[in-house]
């Protein structure tokens, strides 16, 4: 049940969205321009803090309620970092470490080395597909060093070559060559290595995918009721229909599987319950895309029709922090290592 405080959040970040996230703002971000305003406004809000303790400067509220937000920036297809900067804002922080003001964004590509030199330390090879990291202030990174997992805060010491993914999203290669002081690298909070960081990217694209298929689908509802065809709305055909339905039970199924996702992210990073999370979400994107478009005709082929900034970000949020062969090959591993005496048990332990 969500509590007071964070249906008040919701509410203030559903306005904000709306605002800055109008066609013309994401038309503008797919052409390579960053919405500052838009971020200023989100920055003024608090909300990529949104995962950090009340003490240290965030909300303070239930980590599911606060995760929860990405579902409504995916709702209106936010051309923003700010699943990047939640994650990345609630690594440093459990790291003891402070972010400078400005867009944070997070890595931990294995490629990336992490030593000692001196007193203090050297981050060194290249990371692939940082989201936004072109116009980040600072990159939070996780990085291994003798077996121990470490967060690392370079804000200089790399550069970028530009990338993008599928929707247009920046997605950017990054090499490092940095020198860091020791105030700059700190451990891993407990229980935070390679994999759950992963993972909690995953259900962070899970709780995307669920928005965006909200809004995909009242969309191509509302396209059903008013296009006419042989006299009579589209949406009056048995095939449409059929069609509808099944777009609105994907599209529930990805909202309980990010809910399930953000639950299992809360309760101590519970790997298996969020991989398989992403699992279903990136499944029903799929579908969802697909019908959403046989539903819209040529319309909704259109640059100027705005569907494609949903279903787009849909294609690339499936394969992001995993697709659904990575992490059912995990799960599949995690139960089978087991025991067939455990089924029963792993499945309804999800």
């Amino acid at each position: 049940m969500t509590t007071e405080a964070g249906t008040l959040l919701l509410d203030t970040a559903a306005r904000l969205f709306a605002q800055h996230a109008t066609p013309a703002i994401l038309a503008a971000a797919e052409r390579g321009e960053f919405p500052d305003a838009a971020w200023d406004a989100v920055a003024a809000a608090g909300l990529p803090l949104a995962l950090v303790a009340e003490e240290a400067g965030g909300f303070g509220l239930p980590m599911a309620e606060a995760l929860a937000l990405l579902q409504v920036a995916g709702a209106h297809a936010l051309p923003l970092p700010l699943a990047e900067a939640m994650l990345a804002h609630w690594l440093l922080a459990g790291a003891g470490l402070t972010a400078p003001t400005g867009v944070v964004t997070l890595t931990a590509d294995p490629a990336l080395v992490l030593r000692r030199e001196g007193a203090g330390w050297r981050l060194h090879g290249v990371a692939a597909a940082v989201p936004w990291a072109r116009t980040a202030a600072a990159i939070a990174v996780l990085a291994s060093h003798d077996g121990q997992s470490f967060v690392a805060l370079p804000s200089t010491g790399f550069t970028v070559t530009p990338g993008e993914n599928m929707a247009r999203e920046p997605r950017d290669r990054v090499a490092f060559d940095a020198a860091l002081p020791a105030s700059a690298v700190a451990p891993a909070p407990a229980g935070i290595a390679a994999l759950p960081l992963h993972a909690a990217g995953a259900v962070a694209r899970s709780l995307l995918i669920a928005g965006a298929m909200d809004t995909i689908t009242a969309m191509t509802v509302q396209y059903a009721q008013e296009r006419v065809q042989f006299g009579r709305p589209i949406g009056r055909f048995q095939a449409i229909q059929h069609n509808l339905a099944i777009l609105a039970g994907q599209s529930a199924a990805a909202a309980a599987a990010a809910s399930l996702g953000a639950e299992a992210m809360a309760a101590g990073l519970r790997v298996p319950a969020m991989a398989a999370a992403k699992i279903r979400a990136g499944e029903a994107a799929g579908i969802a895309a697909g019908i959403a478009h046989q539903v819209h005709g040529a319309m909704g082929f259109t640059y100027e029709h705005r569907l494609h900034f949903f279903t787009k970000r849909l294609w690339a949020w499936r394969d992001e922090d995993g697709g659904e062969a990575e992490w059912s090959l995990l799960l599949g591993r995690h139960v089978a290592g087991r025991g067939a005496d455990r089924l029963w048990a792993e499945i309804t332990a999800l």
